[in-house]
């Protein structure tokens, strides 16, 4: 293990031995690749296949053998509005599970630095705009996400109650909607950008004169490119140690309706867009307060229209293998 026995925010050793939980989904393949960019040289991930962070006996074997000095904590079930509002129990039972069981392996095998990545969902429904860190456990979760949001919720504090117990160097931070290369394409259980990419492109190609998408359209969202998520965690990592969650986003948002707009001039859709009203709107609004990130010294890079050409190119360069 590298020494980080004296560890204060500032450069990790490039040699430390970091865990990427979840390195082959959206977070943490954009994770590992910053990493290797960074020159970390002994990174560690495991399949879903290979590993099954459900499973207690098994994720505390892993952490016994493999002994990280850095995990980063990317390992979730997601899924957009019509998984969340379908399949509730499995997504707060399995990451619960995942979490505690990393988190508490993590703590008892000596780990010293770890990053918990939660959601924005974690926020009150109608919180005070743009919703600061301050505002978690204020008011009601939207509904539609809630089961996944109280997960995320208790590994928040899950992280705060280890670094009270133990005082260990672990944080959390809580990014804004997320989208790039190697995301979910599932035609029903994708989040929004991935699920407008997939429709629009399959529309151009068919020429269909329409696509239909849910909700009203009116909806603000925030948008963060994940390559910049990366960035963030490594400059957490080396440059916070707090019990506080920090957001990660951008700082600025759009409506669904806008959104659509932009995704079809980049897929090169001509056709029209209806809006099916029938279809829930989850939260009205959702854009964070990233003041405490941006006074650290990091803040995005990349402009959603850059964003989406890099994730639709790598969409056409991998339609064979795309998820869903």
């Amino acid at each position: 293990m590298a020494d980080l026995s004296d560890f204060a925010p500032g450069p990790l050793p490039r040699d430390a031995r970091v865990y990427v939980a979840g390195h082959r989904g959206l977070v943490g393949s954009a994770v590992w690749r910053n990493l290797e960019r960074e020159g970390f040289t002994n990174l560690v991930g495991r399949s879903s296949s290979e590993l099954d962070l459900r499973d207690r006996a098994e994720v505390d074997g892993f952490f016994e053998h493999e002994r990280p000095d850095v995990v980063i904590d990317a390992a979730a079930k997601v899924g957009g509005i019509v998984a969340n509002s379908t399949y509730p129990a499995d997504f707060l039972s399995d990451n619960l599970r995942i979490q505690t069981n990393i988190l508490d392996a993590a703590a008892r095998t000596g780990t010293t630095r770890l990053l918990f990545l939660g959601s924005s969902c974690i926020y009150p429904r109608l919180a005070d705009q743009p919703i600061s860190e301050d505002s978690l456990l204020t008011g009601a979760l939207e509904p539609t996400n809630d089961a996944y949001a109280i997960a995320k919720i208790a590994g928040i504090i899950h992280v705060q109650a280890l670094r009270r117990q133990f005082g260990v160097h672990y944080i959390s931070a809580m990014p804004t909607n997320l989208y790039g290369p190697g995301d979910n394409f599932h035609p029903k259980n994708s989040h929004v950008i991935p699920g407008m990419v997939r429709r629009f492109h399959e529309a151009r190609v068919s020429g269909a004169p329409t696509v239909t998408c849910w909700g009203s359209g009116r909806p603000l969202r925030e948008f963060l490119f994940v390559d910049d998520l990366a960035s963030a965690c490594l400059f957490l990592l080396e440059n916070y140690d707090g019990p506080e969650t920090v957001n990660v986003g951008v700082g600025d948002d759009l409506s669904i309706r806008d959104l659509a707009s932009t995704v079809a001039a980049v897929v090169g859709y001509e056709g029209s867009i209806e809006w099916d009203s029938s279809k829930p709107d989850g939260t009205p609004r959702k854009l964070l307060d990233v003041s405490r990130i941006n006074s650290l010294g990091w803040s995005a890079s990349t402009g959603l229209s850059d964003g989406l050409t890099a994730m639709y190119e790598w969409y056409l360069a991998h339609l064979d293998e795309a998820r869903g």
